[in-house]
């Protein structure tokens, strides 16, 4: 089996870590950013081990379902979840666009403060994936910056109109 390719986005925000985890913890700021271009809408968001977020992404009529598990939960530093995507019961599935895409995504994002900025790295990793998901997953690498880096700069500008 080949080594499991990782995604890796690290960023910095003006804004202390309790301001980014408010941001990636509450379901108003949350649909803000997710899914720059669609809209967003966050059915539950449970941030607790165990708990789900259950997200939907409309556009043209269309909606795209991701339900997500998280796994470890450590205020303000540390989020864990299982990423997968879903039918409209919140079943995962396979992606009906990509069907060797990963059924499930291990992601790790980890703030740290450091003088009143905070250092955000997100990492996502195919999680119990096939040898087909993974080779999907590492052909996709290349272009996963452009939908993440979008957010990441809507991101940005609501901690700035936060404080």
């Amino acid at each position: 089996m080949t080594e499991t390719p990782i995604y890796v986005l690290e960023r910095e925000f003006e804004a202390p870590a309790a301001l980014v985890w408010r941001a990636w913890t509450e379901p108003e700021l949350l649909a803000r950013w997710y899914g720059p271009g669609v809209e967003t809408i966050i059915h539950q968001l449970d941030v607790a081990p165990g708990g789900l977020w259950l997200g939907e992404m409309r556009w043209n009529g269309n909606s795209n379902y991701q339900r997500v598990e998280y796994t470890e939960v450590v205020a303000p530093e540390r989020l864990v979840w299982l990423h997968s995507m879903a039918d409209a019961d919140w079943n995962v599935i396979a992606n009906p666009m990509m069907p060797d895409w990963p059924r499930v995504l291990l992601t790790t994002v980890t703030f740290g403060e450091v003088g009143g900025k905070t250092k955000m790295r997100l990492t996502w990793e195919p999680h119990e994936a096939t040898e087909a998901e993974v080779a999907c997953f590492a052909a996709a690498l290349a272009g996963m910056d452009k939908g993440w880096a979008a957010g990441m700069e809507i991101l940005a500008e609501i901690l700035a109109e936060l404080q």
